[in-house]
């Protein structure tokens, strides 16, 4: 017994060694050789910060009617960022890491996991730029903040398995990135990160009516709840639009599930990576 938990720990352990050298190399090749370096982590979302609010906001007059919605923008563009950034970067991990994978023996999940460690510290500096924005706009917080760790996780999950899944996709089709790209703008517009789900909420029928299934998007539902806990507590959510704890849990249950189906998948395949690539 002692053996196998030594084993166990020694086994862990040099995983821990490669995931943290891994994701030190990425995120120095990821800026290397631009002029700002690193700071594009934050440059990027407040630039496409600047474009959405001046086209949605200013022009075509698209707000939630508070003065906390410039920030509430700018957390919707920095949290889908995060997942964008993870799961472009991921899928074409394990092929960009072939020949370390073919030469080093280690986890083949590792090299999707750095791919995403690298895109969390990008999303840890925009939340600090966030809560910067979010003291001179004078926000009120509330108790809810407490909640943004479970609502963090949720999102790290749905992200993570769907990127497991397309990784693994992705070794023996090189298409699946072209269909992301197109997939991902899809689901960016139909997930209220550039406009305000109330404002679609006040336009009755219709439209209500799919603003609520949008909320059935787990993406859609985390992104609302870490608004609605983070700094703006008007923020529509799954839990204030339903009242069925049935409907409430689809979203949570189509995470738990795409992160079940994203290790299922990745572990069944895996062994066969090396001989694709």
């Amino acid at each position: 017994m002692n053996t196998l938990v030594a084993q166990l720990r020694k086994r862990y352990a040099y995983a821990w060694t490669v995931l943290k050298g891994l994701v030190k190399t990425d995120f120095k090749l990821r800026y290397q050789g631009s002029f700002l370096g690193v700071a594009w982590s934050v440059v990027k979302p407040l630039l496409m910060f600047c474009v959405m609010y001046l086209v949605f906001a200013r022009f075509l007059r698209m707000s939630d009617g508070t003065p906390t919605y410039p920030v509430v923008l700018l957390l919707g563009i920095s949290s889908w960022q995060f997942v964008t950034d993870t799961t472009n970067v991921g899928l074409r991990a394990l092929v960009d890491r072939g020949d370390l994978l073919r030469k080093i023996h280690f986890p083949n999940y590792i090299v999707v996991v750095s791919a995403s460690m690298g895109a969390l510290i990008s999303y840890g500096i925009n939340l600090l730029v966030v809560l910067l924005f979010a003291v001179v706009n004078r926000v009120q917080f509330t108790w809810r903040v407490v909640l943004l760790p479970l609502n963090f996780v949720e999102l790290y999950c749905i992200t993570i398995g769907w990127t497991l899944i397309m990784a693994t996709m992705y070794v023996y089709f090189r298409d699946i990135a072209h269909i992301w790209d197109v997939f991902s703008q899809l689901l960016f517009y139909a997930t209220p990160i550039i406009y305000p789900l109330s404002y679609v909420f006040q336009r009755g029928g219709i439209y209500a009516r799919l603003g609520s299934l949008e909320l059935l998007n787990p993406w859609a539902q985390t992104i609302q709840d870490i608004r609605h806990n983070f700094i703006a507590q008007t923020q529509p959510t799954i839990w204030t639009q339903f009242s069925n704890w049935g409907i409430r849990l689809i979203p949570l249950i189509i995470t738990a599930f795409i992160l079940w189906l994203g290790i299922f998948v990745f572990r069944k395949y895996e062994k066969h990576f090396a001989e694709v690539m």
